[in-house]
């Protein structure tokens, strides 16, 4: 008998499962006729991976285009081990491949027949969400806001705490909806500048329908908390990606920060346009499901045109004006700049900030192994004076694009 166990690619937590007994052959990919069928991952072929049995062992053959890991080694045949990991194809779907003995297989089959008696969770993974034998959440207490129930904390910041939630009463391809649940703090809730900011956020988001900005769900206050449910996003954000692999090579920096600039262009273009002042690779997630790059956190975001002048701004990543509470989309054009740096040295802007002449500015001399090319466009998309650079997202992105 053989289990596979769709993984949570981030934290390798179990979020479906599929248990063969008597097959020989089990297929998985994008066509309708494989035994497992991988909706919406573009990465994954339609035929991409067949498993078979040969004798007392599993033999894995890849067909996929993208190619297949085997506990992160590629591979095109693979003789599989019992907890083996199996992905389809880079930052594609993840799979636990387990090899079920003829006793095991007699406990498995008899645990669905036992409807009398309670299941105990017992040989779960740790750090699993949900139980592979029953399938409910694993909770030590059950706690619901709303009719969402919280899994587990995802985060604790200076205005709110997000939570990993369970929407039971929706599912996505027979997986329940997991969703990213951000309660306001309470002490923030006595603010009244942090209550507007955190209801921006919310009728911001419900506005906004691009493939790059995460979707909204709901937004209910509960026993004077404020709520805000938004789409889960399976990645890493790319702090956290270079902390992990270090700096990237120019190319794939150029692309990505092209990727950014469209997302950028449709806020900018919006009826009042919106400035996002908080562009920095913490904010910016590499979604595992096709490696987009998704842009998050619209705390800080600006309506042009209204009055609010709030001096937001992160130490590298910020323009001058935003700190004097005078934000234009040129800040955003400022941001991106600023996380180019950081993705192509693995250092934080700052350490290449300098006094120049009559102001503070990057040096981007100083940035060794730097095409003279990129360095043109980081230069202008961070100077001092808004003014002075490139005017739209649009017009980064066409300079980004003459750097490849």
């Amino acid at each position: 008998m053989v289990i596979l166990t769709l993984l949570e690619s981030q934290t390798n937590q179990p979020l479906q499962q599929w248990r063969f007994s008597s097959e020989s052959v089990i297929r998985i990919g994008r066509s309708e006729n494989n035994d497992i069928v991988l909706h919406g991952y573009f990465q994954v072929s339609r035929q991409h991976l067949e498993l078979t049995q040969v004798e007392q062992q599993w033999k894995l053959v890849s067909r996929g285009t993208n190619g297949t890991l085997v506990n992160n080694v590629l591979v095109t045949e693979e003789v599989l081990k019992d907890q083996d990991l199996i992905r389809l194809a880079e930052n594609g779907p993840l799979f636990r491949f387990e090899l079920i003995s003829s006793a095991q297989k007699e406990n498995l089959l008899k645990e669905p027949n036992q409807t009398d008696i309670a299941c105990s969770h017992a040989g779960n993974p740790p750090d699993s969400i949900f139980c592979m034998h029953c399938g409910q959440p694993l909770v030590e207490k059950e706690q619901f806001v709303g009719p969402y129930q919280i899994l587990r904390t995802l985060g604790k910041g200076g205005m709110g705490t997000t939570y990993l939630v369970w929407d039971k009463t929706q599912k996505n391809q027979g997986v329940p909806l997991l969703l990213v649940l951000k309660e306001m703090n309470a002490d923030m809730l006595r603010i009244a500048k942090a209550r507007e900011l955190f209801d921006r956020e919310a009728r911001v988001l419900k506005s906004l329908d691009h493939p790059g900005i995460p979707k909204y769900y709901d937004f209910f206050v509960q026993d004077d908390h404020k709520y805000l449910v938004m789409e889960l996003i399976h990645g890493h954000n790319l702090e956290q990606f270079i902390y992990q692999r270090g700096p990237l090579d120019h190319e794939r920096v150029v692309k990505w920060m092209i990727q950014v600039c469209q997302i950028i262009t449709y806020l900018h273009n919006l009826q009042p346009p919106l400035v996002h002042r908080d562009i920095k690779p913490a904010n910016l997630i590499l979604r595992n499901l096709d490696s987009r790059l998704m842009l998050l956190d619209f705390g800080a975001v600006k309506e042009l045109g209204t009055s609010l002048e709030t001096r937001i701004g992160v130490e590298g990543y910020s323009a001058p004006e935003q700190y004097r509470g005078k934000p234009c989309p040129q800040s955003d054009i400022y941001g991106i700049g600023a996380t180019i740096i950081f993705l192509i040295t693995g250092k934080t802007p700052m350490q290449y900030y300098r006094y120049k002449g009559a102001r503070y500015e990057f040096d981007i001399a100083t940035i060794p192994n730097l095409a003279p090319s990129l360095g043109q466009v980081i230069e202008k998309a961070c100077r001092s004076d808004f003014r002075d650079r490139y005017q739209t997202a649009e017009e980064l992105a066409e300079a980004l694009a003459a750097c490849l």
